[in-house]
Order: C-alpha cells, then structure tokens, then sequence
C-alpha cells in the first residue's frame, strides 16, 4: 500500500514539476502525512527528484550542446550553495526548519503567479554579478529545501544567458539535477537515506515529468499554475498553524 501511494504522489509531484516547477509542494505534505519527521521528509524527496533530474537532463541534450562555457559558470556557483544548504539542514535545529518551511512554501506560490519579468537586452556588469550571487542563493536555498528553487533559476538564468529560453530552460534542468545528487551525496553522510521510500516516489516523479509535457500541450496553463499556487498558499497556511500555533 505504501509503495502504490508513494508512485501516485511522486506521479503527481512530476506533473506539478512540470507545469510549475513546484513538484515539493505534493511531495513534501504528503511524506509528512504519512509519518516522516520535517527534515527526514525534505530529505526524501530531495533525493527521489534525482530520478526526474536525471529524465530531463537527457530530455535537454539537445539544448545543451552549445552551452558548456555558460554552464561552467553557472554549475559550480550553484553547487557551492547547493553544499552549503544541504549542511545548514543538519547544522540548525529541526525545530527551526519546521518554522521555516511554511515561509519557503509562500514565497514559492508568490514566485510562481507574479508575472514574469521582461528579458532586458542588454544587461551591465554590476546587474550581472547579482545575478551570479543570486544563482549561489539559490543554490543554497535549493540544498536546505527548495521548493521553487527552479523558478527562481529562471529569473535568473533570463539574466544571465545569451541563450534562448529552451536552452536556458536545459541549462537549470542539468544544474539541479546535479545540485540533487550533491545534495543526496551531504544527506547520506549525516542520516540514513529511506531507499524503501525514495525508490517508487522517485519512479513517481520519472512518470510524472515524462505525462506532464503530454498534459501541458492541451491544458490552460496559466488556470493550472493559479490552481497549484493557490493549493500552495493553503498548505503553507496549514503548516505556520501546525508550527506556531
């Protein structure tokens, strides 16, 4: 029973990934629903996303071709963040974390319905160097929690690349896909990784990034992103209540 369960949430978790790069916000209730504690949770899915990471990296091979010189900027920047994110998860006391998620899981839904802002075209040095700090705090982010963690990229990533939107898409596909294992990598050196679990929510999340990009060319997209986010909004609701009250 477990296992079917947790396939179903990863499934559902990929389609949200999908839509609106917001697969924790399924996810991570769902595994605390079924027992785990706030930081055994956000482990475990963590490292089941490498499995779609690892799906759409090879998804985006085509995109990436020309992209390598952007990618050695970008890549180690956010696996320096990515590493010490995946420490602060274990440094700081798990209390802290549960008092922090509902926060994180807000800001996501706000990210995710603000309008996207215009790609400039031209962009000036100073502009350029916050960007590159941003991509390492969201590297960071994306180690501790990182729901969202994707959309932010993207702002970024509009920026930064020279590259069209499809490119830079695959660009934050193959960083977090690695920004994932580095962080299962910190994660399996300081608690026990639950593989009974990760393993069908993981094969979850492969079936729901390959569905989602089926279901997104006949959806309203916008109406799909406004339902997830508000979802959001109500989950983060839920657990500031569960965490202060």
């Amino acid at each position: 029973m477990l296992i079917t369960i947790l396939i179903i949430v990863g499934i559902l978790g990929g389609l949200c990934q999908t839509i609106a790069g917001l697969a924790s916000l399924v996810s991570y209730p769902a595994l605390l629903a079924l027992g785990l504690s706030p930081i055994l949770a956000n482990v475990t899915n963590t490292v089941s996303l490498v499995f779609s990471g690892v799906s759409s990296t090879f998804a985006s091979l085509k995109e990436l071709k020309g992209s390598k010189k952007e990618l050695s900027l970008i890549l180690p920047i956010t696996l320096i963040g990515c590493i010490s994110g995946s420490l602060l998860l274990f440094v700081l006391p798990e209390n802290i974390f549960k008092k922090i998620v509902p926060f994180f899981i807000l800001f996501a839904a706000i990210a995710e319905i603000l309008p996207k802002p215009v790609r400039p075209n031209h962009v000036g040095v100073g502009s350029e160097i916050l960007s590159f700090f941003g991509v390492f705090l969201v590297g960071v982010y994306s180690g501790y929690f990182g729901a969202a963690a994707g959309v932010l990229m993207l702002v970024l990533l509009g920026v930064i690349s020279k590259f069209s939107f499809a490119t830079y898409n695959a660009e934050k596909n193959f960083t977090f896909a690695c920004a994932n294992i580095i962080s299962s990598i910190v994660y399996g050196l300081h608690t026990t990784l639950l593989w009974s679990w990760i393993i069908p929510l993981g094969c979850g999340f492969f079936i729901g990034g390959y569905l989602g990009p089926i279901i997104v060319r006949h959806a309203n997209i916008k109406l799909l992103k406004i339902i997830i986010s508000l979802g959001a909004i109500i989950l983060a609701g839920t657990l500031f209540y569960q965490a202060y009250l």
